[in-house]
């Protein structure tokens, strides 16, 4: 791995936030590099308010939308709420949905299906609308490029509004409202929100426009937060500030939906990480193994009981979605080495017979083994659809906006991405990604990096370090856990491997005369005889606590740890 150590920020600016917060110079530091600069911006960075979200009348077309569906209301119009099969999708679907029946009955939902019609605005859904009369459809993480079926849905009487967060084409739909902070004439003062996320900027001006306070949209913010993790954008500005008061309600008050969830794992004091790996996939594996309703279903479920049903066969759902996982995955790495195309800049693989709802994760997993941009490939009736991973800084949009030409349908963001191609062009295609990428990847970014905030010595470590530093939290994108450096440490000698399978490594790290402390390598046995023949290495973990026989304690979790240059 290569470890990277974050520019330092000014000396000057370090003392000056260390002084007025009586912090010391390494949580400072901590914060410059996070673009928080002055005392107000600490307050607002460690003390986030509700308050401190935008006015939504900010957004683009946003006073059309609100004026559209008071307009369905007046009229008593059905209104159709369409979204997305994936988590974002869903829980968009949940939130908008929930909100406009607390104020309106006439409100029914749509998912598409991931098989039968795929991702996005379908002819399908338009077709349902028209059948059960809806004058208004509300797309939520979807229909920004969507130009075909909201003309088709107009010749049928029928109007949009938009809800998205993906990048506009050169045209946007003939929509009566398009709300997307990616719009270059967007002059929203965030662009980073989710699909809910805009869904939830959508509510928040429904609600102004009735005279309603910010405090009757908590409720929904469990269902916000569970999206901003599971989209993986940054917990940066607004978002942390939703993310954060999200948290709170999902592990306080949360829907019977996500209560029941929460249930089946069987955890206390829920983070975003705990939502990304344990929430999310299962909410996922709806869309993935059968369909997106169940999850609509049971996130709109106010019933505990009923909830718990529908939570139990979502568990179900998942259990399928582990095994189907593993056994993709292990065909697709023999598929690679049978191949020998280990050493190739990019992986990219088929097979027709691979469900098409756990290509994506099998992406992931493969980008994790060989670190390269990754597509997995699956026959989709009479098509390929391939799900497309990449690795850190490389834009794998752009690389397959430059494939265009191989290309029938694709969308997504710089790291994720989805397209569907006809069989005959496949190889054309995987030949012309595979040059695409050796002439625009740099070839460092082949090597996963560790990027590392800054050295620290041991002594720095304290309870009150701590405590400042878990009110960093929620971390992720754009705010990620602090990862420290501090050279020449050896083991106790009572060094280690523990876990079921032997695979994790246990240390008691020392520094010279300097405190020391129990470190765990998740992962990382295979260190074992680096950390364990008595000299001196190099560490690259993370602060965390460990609780044994009810007592807690600070440790370290490693990340990395190398040899002395």
């Amino acid at each position: 791995m290569r470890w990277t150590l974050k520019p330092q920020p000014a000396k000057d600016k370090i003392q000056h936030l260390a002084q007025s917060l009586s912090i010391d110079t390494i949580l400072a530091t901590l914060l410059v590099q996070r673009g928080i600069e002055t005392f107000e911006d600490a307050r607002k960075f460690f003390r986030p308010s509700l308050s401190d979200l935008h006015d939504p009348y900010l957004m683009q077309d946003m006073d059309k939308a609100v004026q559209r569906i008071e307009k369905a209301i007046a009229n008593n119009e059905n209104i159709l709420v369409f979204g997305d099969y994936d988590v974002d999708g869903t829980t968009a679907v949940s939130l908008m949905a929930s909100y406009l029946k607390s104020i309106y009955p006439n409100v029914d939902t749509y998912i598409p299906d991931r098989y039968a019609e795929g991702y996005g605005v379908s002819n399908q859904g338009i077709e349902y609308a028209d059948d059960n009369d809806c004058a208004l459809i509300i797309a939520l993480d979807c229909g920004i490029k969507a130009i075909d079926k909201v003309a088709y849905a107009k010749s049928k009487g029928i109007d949009f509004v938009i809800c998205d967060h993906h990048r506009p084409g050169d045209t946007l739909p003939d929509a009566v409202a398009v709300l997307d902070p990616k719009r270059e004439d967007c002059n929203y003062p965030y662009k980073e929100l989710c699909g809910c996320g805009v869904g939830f900027k959508l509510i928040q001006a429904l609600a102004a426009q009735r005279g309603q306070s910010i405090d009757v949209l908590i409720p929904y913010l469990d269902l916000v937060a569970t999206a901003i993790a599971a989209d993986i954008v940054p917990i940066t500005g607004e978002n942390r500030v939703l993310a954060k008061f999200g948290l709170e309600v999902i592990n306080t008050n949360p829907r019977p939906g996500i209560k029941a969830l929460i249930q089946q794992l069987n955890r206390k004091d829920l983070t975003v990480t705990d939502v990304v790996f344990a929430v999310a996939p299962r909410i996922n594996a709806a869309g993935r193994i059968k369909h997106g309703n169940d999850a609509v279903q049971l996130l709109t479920e106010f019933n505990l009981e009923q909830a718990e049903e529908f939570a139990a066969q979502i568990e179900s759902l998942n259990a399928d979605r582990k095994n189907l996982d593993k056994q993709i995955t292990d065909e697709a790495l023999q598929q690679i080495e049978q191949n020998n195309e280990q050493e190739k800049y990019t992986t990219v693989v088929y097979n027709e017979d691979w469900h098409k709802g756990v290509i994506g994760i099998v992406a992931s997993r493969l980008t994790e083994t060989y670190y390269r941009p990754t597509l997995v490939f699956t026959k989709s009736g009479d098509k390929l659809a391939a799900s497309a991973r990449s690795v850190k800084g490389f834009d794998v949009y752009n690389a397959l906006d430059a494939c265009s030409d191989y290309i029938e349908q694709f969308g997504g963001h710089m790291y994720a991405a989805g397209l569907t191609l006809k069989e005959e062009q496949y190889l054309g295609f995987k030949n012309k990604f595979e040059e695409v990428v050796q002439q625009t990847i740099p070839q460092d970014l082949l090597t996963p990096e560790i990027t590392i905030d800054a050295e620290l010595d041991f002594t720095a470590i304290t309870n009150r370090f701590y405590r400042i530093l878990k009110q960093f939290e929620p971390f992720g994108p754009g705010n990620m856990t602090p990862i420290f450096l501090t050279r020449n440490v050896k083991d106790s000698g009572y060094g280690k491997t523990v876990g079921a399978e032997g695979t994790h490594l246990k240390l008691f790290l020392k520094r010279e005369d300097e405190k020391g402390y129990s470190a765990i390598g998740f992962g990382m046995a295979n260190k074992k005889d680096l950390a364990c023949n008595g000299e001196f290495f190099d560490a690259v973990y993370s602060v965390d606590e460990n609780t044994w026989n009810g007592v807690t304690s600070l440790q370290l979790r490693l990340r990395d740890i190398k040899c002395e240059d």
